[in-house]
């Protein structure tokens, strides 16, 4: 008889938005949003350095221009606040929304090559904000590729909310 694994503990096992988000976001946004975080709890990989392991629980806001990652235990004990300003991120999450909007538009009305260009333009800067925001967390969360895109979506959303 084999003993299983240990389950992962340096990952999140739940993500929450400031109250406020989800009123008055296009179906679009919200779907974006709903999506990031499912796939988010279902797979990342979250360590913030200097603390022994998670899992954790994160909670995302946004407070005098800085979006806030207010890291916590299981039982809800805060083991981190970062904030990080969103100056870094706005032409990126605005040129993001915008390349969003024409997609949105092309899947209803253009052609598979016309959508793929765009899709392309679309995860290019998504990769983009995703690297950005990996590196400003660094030193102080360590996350894969994966879990910084997902988290990158959730700050768009922020962004656009706040």
């Amino acid at each position: 008889m084999t003993a299983s694994a240990p389950p992962d503990r340096n990952r999140l096992v739940a993500v929450e938005l400031d109250e406020s988000i989800g009123s008055g976001l296009s179906a679009d946004a919200d779907h974006e949003r709903r999506v990031a975080i499912y796939d988010l709890i279902e797979d990342n990989r979250f360590t913030v350095i200097g603390h022994e392991s998670g899992p954790y629980r994160l909670s995302l806001s946004t407070a005098d221009g800085r979006i806030v990652f207010d890291i916590r235990s299981e039982r809800e004990e805060r083991v981190s606040m970062i904030g990080l300003s969103l100056s870094p991120f706005r032409r990126i999450v605005k040129d993001y929304f915008m390349i969003c909007e024409s997609y949105y538009k092309a899947i209803r009305t253009a052609t598979p090559s016309q959508i793929e260009t765009i899709d392309m333009a679309r995860r290019g800067l998504h990769n983009e904000g995703s690297d950005l925001l990996k590196e400003r967390l660094d030193g102080k969360v360590e996350l894969d590729s994966a879990t910084s895109r997902r988290l990158f979506t959730l700050l768009c959303v922020l962004h656009w909310r706040g």
